[in-house]
């Protein structure tokens, strides 16, 4: 049996586009598990501009009509022969509307997993036109699915709100330790707090950053803040501005690959107070490297966190409790064998819940076992 992601864009890796992100290490610890998977992209540029990777990765057109499928996609599931279960990333997309249409009719089954798009926060923005959306389209696409599967808790309780079904599965996907990273015990000479994400200033909280960051900044005279992505620099600007941080804030604006990883491993701490997640890239990366972070309940790692004592969780959108987790854990920074501490925690729980190889195998018996 294949297992075909479907996502818009490329699954680059190199993007701040989280989606696209897990997309590839799925399919790539899928195929060096030895399962027969590939990518099909659709992207307004159809052309190949990432690096080679191991697994089969097709690239059709974006339509202009938002429910549009092209020519080619429409001729390849035509002309499909085998056995496969197609996985849809992505929720709210009027084209898995018209292409699960064309899986049904073709009797191909397959399973969608929202990232956040259905999380209670995600579905008050623009409620009205969801909920006609929901009624017209999305629901299909949601009926006609073998499987819905639900990163975070938060997504599970939001679907069930506006869809009761027996077809979620909670199941978090997995990620990966980089090898060289693995025992970094080389203290940090500056306490640099860090995020690292698009720079959607309500979704993921850089409001609450700042202002939490700059109450603070009197009991934490060895810290700065270092933001990096792209999106809506101006807010940020501004915020900045505000709040009186020019001298303790950096932005680096969208970094990728080896530049990023750099910035990452000098953070000391990591930063993440979303509002609403499917499940953050972000703070997995960054406790693959041994960073602690400071995350809000909206993003669904909370639990995790907690259990490993490898940072704190928050209430969302609380920039009281915000402003304290940062305290602690600048104390915590100060004292090596605390921090070390924290070091390992994080790296320990990348390994112990996200261990790709486990959660392949849960996936297998619940995902894409047609029913």
């Amino acid at each position: 049996m294949e297992i075909i992601h479907v996502v818009l864009g490329k699954a680059n890796p190199d993007r701040m586009n989280g989606v696209n992100k897990v997309v590839y290490q799925m399919a790539l610890h899928q195929f060096e598990m030895g399962m027969n998977v590939a990518v099909w992209g659709i992207t307004a540029e159809p052309t190949v501009n990432f690096a080679p990777r191991n697994f089969t990765t097709l690239l059709f057109p974006k339509s202009r009509n938002p429910f549009g499928v092209s020519k080619a996609l429409k001729k390849a599931i035509q002309t499909y022969q085998g056995q496969a279960v197609f996985h849809l990333h992505g929720g709210w997309i009027p084209f898995y509307y018209s292409f699960s249409k064309l899986l049904q009719k073709k009797g191909i089954p397959y399973v969608i997993t929202p990232h956040g798009a259905y999380n209670t926060l995600a579905m008050k923005r623009s409620y009205v036109q969801k909920y006609l959306y929901f009624l017209g389209f999305e629901k299909k696409v949601l009926q006609n699915a073998q499987t819905i599967h639900c990163l975070g808790e938060s997504e599970v309780e939001g679907l069930a709100r506006f869809y009761p079904n027996s077809q979620s599965v909670h199941l978090p996907y997995g990620f990966a330790l980089p090898k060289i990273l693995k025992h970094q015990d080389k203290k940090i000479d500056s306490c640099v707090f860090g995020f690292i994400g698009r720079l959607d200033i309500f979704t993921k909280g850089i409001d609450i950053l700042l202002t939490a960051f700059a109450q603070v900044q009197t009991q934490m005279p060895n810290a700065k803040l270092w933001i990096v992505g792209d999106g809506d620099s101006q807010g940020l600007l501004k915020l900045i501005q505000q709040n009186q941080l020019e001298d303790a804030v950096t932005w680096f604006g969208a970094q990728y690959g080896d530049e990023k990883n750099r910035l990452l491993s000098q953070m000391a701490i990591f930063l993440h107070p979303s509002r609403n997640e499917g499940l953050p890239t972000a703070v997995l990366e960054a406790a693959a490297y041994g960073k602690p972070s400071i995350i809000t309940q909206a993003t669904n790692v909370g639990s995790y966190i907690t259990q490993y004592q490898a940072g704190i969780c928050v209430p969302n959108a609380n920039i009281e409790a915000l402003a304290q987790a940062m305290v602690t854990l600048y104390h915590q920074w100060e004292n090596p064998t605390a921090y070390r501490e924290l070091n390992h925690n994080a790296q320990r729980m990348v390994e112990s819940v996200f261990n790709w190889q486990s959660i392949l195998k849960s996936m297998n018996q619940n995902l894409y076992t047609v029913h």
